[in-house]
C-alpha cells in the first residue's frame, strides 16, 4: 500500500519550485516571492506576519497563486534578474517564436496611507516575436481557511473574503476559472504590453479600475527611483559591491517601515530538512539579530535605517518584566505573544509537515539576548549617545543577568529537548557586562562598575575553564559534552577571544575538521550535540559558513578566508539571494530570503577588504 502512494507523492513534490528558483519584491510591509515560472507563491496581506492570500508554497493544490506565464512552449528556457539597484524583478521566457518578459514590482506606499491597502503591479512584455500567455488568479485568504466571493466587471475582478478584498485591474478580458479564481489567455506581438495590479483593502469599497499605460509607467518610473536613489546612500565600494549591494536592498524589503523592525524571513515553515519537522516560523523580529543589524546598517551608511531600528529596539528595553528579564523574539509591531499552532490543513512544502505559525521559542529563556542587545547599543553609541531612560533600563537587564547568567537556558539555536548551560550564552553574557562598561565608562555613566567587573571576570574564567575541552583541543557547545558548535567563532567576532589565541585557533581548526564541508559550515553535528528535540540531519548554515570566513580573516589566513568567501557567493540564487540553509546537492532549504544570512554576508565582505587591505585587526 505505502509504495503505491510513493509514485503520488513524488508527483506533488514536482508541483512545487526549489526554494532557491525565487525572488522577492516588496513594499516595505509586505513581500511577495515570484517563481521562473511566472508565478507569485506567497504573499501576505496587510504585513510580513498575516494570513496568507497565495500560499502556493505551503500548498500546491490549497495554497492560492497568481500566475503568468506562456502557454507550454518546447524547450522554453526561463531566467530572472532586478533591474540594476532596485527590487524591480524582471522574469523572461525565451522560446523559438519569442521572448516575452514580466516585470513586478510593489510600489511603495506613502506615510499614513490606509493599512490595508496594498498595491502588486505586474506587466508583461513581448520582446521578440509573439506569445501566447495564461494569466490566472487564484487567491486562497487567511492561510486558505476563508472561503471568498468573486465578481467579474469589464476592468477586471473582485475578490471579497470576511477578512480582506483584492481588486484586480486588468487590461486584458477576465473569465472565472471555476475555482475561486480567474483566468485569462492573450496573444501579444513584439512591443505589445498587457498590465495588471491587484490592489488589496480591508472592505468592499475597492474597486478595478481602468489603467492607463501611462498610469503604469508612472508607477514603475517611482518605484524604480525609490529603490536606486536609496541604494546611493550606501557607502560600500568594496571587492563584493554587487553581492552587499543586493543584500543591503534585501534588508530593506524585510524592513516593516512603520517600526523600524527586520523580520528574521519573510515566510513561515520552508523546511531545513525536505519531509522533516524542523520547519518555524521566521516572519518576526529577534533580538539574536540586532547587532548585526546595527553593525551592518552602519557601515554600509545607512544610519537612519539604523536609528529606527534602534528606536524599535529602544522600546522593547523600555517593557522589560518586572524582574529585567527580556524575551527574545518580538512581532514587527512589539508584540509579545507569538503563540504557535500548526495548520493542519496544508501540507507543506513538498509535504514537509507540521506547517506552523507563530513561534514558542518566545517562551523560552536565551541569556545570549543579553549580549547582543548590549552590544547593538554599545556599536549605536558611538555614532550617537543614549538616553538616562534607557541606560536606567539597561542597568536593570544587567541586574537580572548578574543573578542568572549561570542560569541553563536554550541557548542561540533555540533547543527545544532540554535546557543545558550553553558555551555561547556564557560568552555572550561576558559581552553584555564588558559592553556596558565600556559605555559607562566612555559616556561617565552612573553603573556599579566594580560589581560588573567582577562579574565579567568570572563569567571569563568559567568560560576558559568549563567550556574548553583539553581532550578535543576546543571549546564546545555546553559544559561537560564533547560537541563542537559553529557559534564557538562569535568568540572572534565578538571580542571574546583574539584571533591569535591558541585556544582559539585549536577550535577554529577543530571547525573546520568537523563541521566543515568546503565551504560549508554546519551548526552542530545533532548525534553529538544538546537535544534540539528533533536529532535529523540538517543542512550547513550560510550564516556560520560567513563567520568563518570572518574568523579566519581575522586569524590572518586570508587566502583561506577568501576561497571560502567566494565559493560560498557561488551558491547565491540566481538573482543574490539565500535561504537560511544549503543542503547536500547545494539546494536551498529553509525560510527565504533571510536577513541573518544576508546581515553576516556584509559583514563578511566588509572585513574581509579590511584584512587585505591591511587595515583589520584580529
Amino acid at each position: 500500500m505505502l509504495q503505491e502512494q510513493w509514485p503520488a507523492v513524488a508527483r506533488r513534490s514536482e508541483t512545487y519550485l526549489p526554494i532557491r528558483d525565487y525572488g522577492v519584491i516588496g513594499n516595505l510591509q509586505t513581500v511577495a516571492l515570484v517563481g521562473k515560472n511566472g508565478s507569485i507563491d506567497w504573499c501576505c496581506i496587510p504585513r510580513f506576519d498575516a494570513p496568507s492570500v497565495f500560499g502556493a508554497l505551503l500548498d500546491a493544490e490549497k495554497g492560492g497563486f497568481f500566475r503568468i506565464a506562456p502557454l507550454a512552449s518546447p524547450g522554453m528556457e526561463r531566467t530572472q534578474m532586478y533591474l540594476p539597484d532596485t527590487n524591480i524583478l524582471i522574469t523572461r521566457f525565451l522560446t523559438v517564436d519569442g521572448v516575452g518578459e514580466i516585470t513586478d514590482f510593489m510600489p511603495i506606499k506613502q506615510r499614513g496611507s490606509a493599512i490595508h491597502q496594498h498595491h502588486l503591479v505586474r506587466s508583461v512584455l513581448i520582446v521578440r516575436g509573439s506569445l501566447a500567455f495564461e494569466m490566472v488568479c487564484r487567491p486562497a485568504f487567511n492561510y486558505a481557511r476563508e472561503t471568498h466571493q468573486t465578481y467579474l466587471s469589464e476592468e477586471g475582478a473582485v475578490f471579497i473574503s470576511d477578512s480582506l478584498c483584492l481588486a484586480l485591474s486588468s487590461s486584458v478580458p477576465l473569465e472565472e476559472d471555476g475555482q475561486g479564481g480567474v483566468r485569462a489567455t492573450f496573444t501579444l506581438q513584439q512591443g505589445q504590453s498587457a498590465h495588471f495590479q491587484l490592489e488589496s483593502a480591508h472592505n468592499e469599497d475597492v474597486r478595478p479600475h481602468h489603467h492607463s499605460p501611462r498610469h503604469y509607467e508612472a508607477e514603475f518610473l517611482e518605484t524604480k527611483y525609490y529603490w536606486q536613489n536609496w541604494l546611493s546612500k550606501c557607502q560600500y565600494q568594496g571587492r563584493w559591491r554587487e553581492m552587499v549591494h543586493r543584500s543591503a536592498l534585501v534588508l530593506k524589503l524585510l524592513t516593516y517601515e512603520p517600526t523600524g523592525a527586520i523580520v528574521a524571513a519573510p515566510t513561515t515553515s520552508l523546511p531545513e530538512t525536505i519531509g522533516g519537522a524542523r520547519n518555524w516560523d521566521y516572519r518576526y523580529t529577534w533580538l539574536r539579530d540586532a547587532s548585526f543589524t546595527i553593525y551592518s546598517l552602519l557601515i554600509l551608511g545607512f544610519l537612519e535605517e539604523a536609528g529606527t531600528f534602534m528606536d524599535w529596539l529602544v522600546a522593547r528595553c523600555h517593557e522589560l518584566e518586572e524582574c529585567g528579564s527580556l524575551q527574545p523574539i518580538f512581532t514587527i509591531t512589539g508584540g509579545q505573544d507569538l503563540t504557535e499552532s500548526t495548520l493542519d490543513h496544508l501540507e507543506g512544502y513538498r509535504q514537509s509537515w507540521p506547517v506552523r505559525i507563530g513561534n514558542d521559542a518566545y517562551k523560552q529563556q536565551q541569556l545570549d539576548v543579553y549580549g547582543e542587545v548590549m552590544d547593538s547599543i554599545y556599536i549605536f553609541n558611538r555614532y550617537k549617545g543614549i538616553s538616562y531612560d534607557l541606560w536606567w533600563n539597561l542597568c536593570r537587564l544587567l541586574d537580572c543577568l548578574s543573578t542568572h547568567w549561570q542560569d541553563a537556558d536554550e541557548g542561540i539555536w533555540e533547543v527545544r529537548g532540554g535546557q543545558q548551560h550553553f558555551v555561547h550564552s556564557r560568552v555572550m553574557s561576558w559581552v553584555a557586562f564588558d559592553r556596558a562598561l565600556r559605555i559607562a565608562r566612555h559616556r561617565g555613566l552612573p553603573a556599579p562598575l566594580n560589581e560588573w567587573a567582577t562579574i565579567s571576570a568570572q563569567i571569563y574564567h568559567e568560560v576558559m575553564r568549563k567550556g574548553w575541552n583539553e581532550q578535543m583541543g576546543s571549546f564546545v557547545q555546553y559544559y561537560g559534552s564533547e560537541a563542537i558548535d559553529a557559534s564557538a567563532l562569535l568568540m572572534v567576532l565578538t571580542k571574546f577571544s583574539g584571533s591569535g589565541e591558541p585556544r582559539m585557533r585549536s577550535t577554529i581548526d577543530r571547525i573546520q575538521r568537523e563541521l566543515t564541508s568546503d565551504p560549508h559550515v554546519y551548526r552542530y553535528r545533532p548525534a553529538l550535540a544538546a537535544d534540539d528535540g528533533f536529532g535529523d540531519q540538517e543542512g550547513t548554515f550560510n550564516m556560520c559558513s560567513f563567520w568563518l570566513v570572518e574568523a579566519l580573516a581575522r586569524a590572518g589566513r586570508l587566502e583561506e578566508a577568501r576561497l571560502v568567501l567566494e565559493k560560498m557567493l557561488t551558491y547565491a540564487n540566481h538573482v543574490g539571494l539565500y535561504a537560511e540553509e544549503i543542503g547536500s546537492r547545494g539546494e536551498a532549504l529553509g525560510n527565504f530570503p533571510q536577513a541573518f544570512t544576508h546581515l553576516s554576508l556584509i559583514s563578511a565582505c566588509y572585513n574581509m577588504d579590511r584584512a587585505l587591505n591591511g587595515t583589520l585587526r584580529g
